[in-house]
């Protein structure tokens, strides 16, 4: 292995960090994983070397922070699909309702296994 610079690592932390972007906004998890691997290992490099300027960090830091914000939104998306989806399967099985007493009464549903495809 090269000893490489601090800039080419901070260069190749950045390139990483565009191609995760562009996976993320793609939905493209599969390569955001692939790429995961790769971005601690520059970070580690990174972190190895302790003379590094502030300010050549700076324009990767904001990369790293819009990244982490669109992950958020698409892990927060992932889970807004998997609560419906429970949703839906619950649905299916039937509807749950009280009577005046506070008695909880299943009504099962006589259902397909069809998908509605709205347009």
């Amino acid at each position: 292995m090269t000893n490489q610079t601090p800039q080419h690592l901070i260069d190749e932390l950045d390139e990483i960090l565009d191609l995760e972007r562009s996976a993320l906004v793609r939905g493209e998890l599969k390569q955001i994983d692939a790429l995961l691997g790769r971005k601690e290992a520059v970070m580690e490099k990174l972190n190895a070397i302790g003379e590094l300027e502030r300010d050549a960090l700076n324009q990767v830091q904001s990369k790293v922070s819009r990244n982490q914000e669109l992950l958020n939104s698409a892990m927060e998306g992932i889970r807004s699909v998997a609560n419906r989806m429970a949703e839906l399967r619950r649905v299916k099985k039937g509807l749950d309702v009280y009577d005046r007493s506070g008695r909880k009464s299943r009504y099962g549903t006589v259902m397909g296994q069809r998908l509605e495809k709205r347009s």
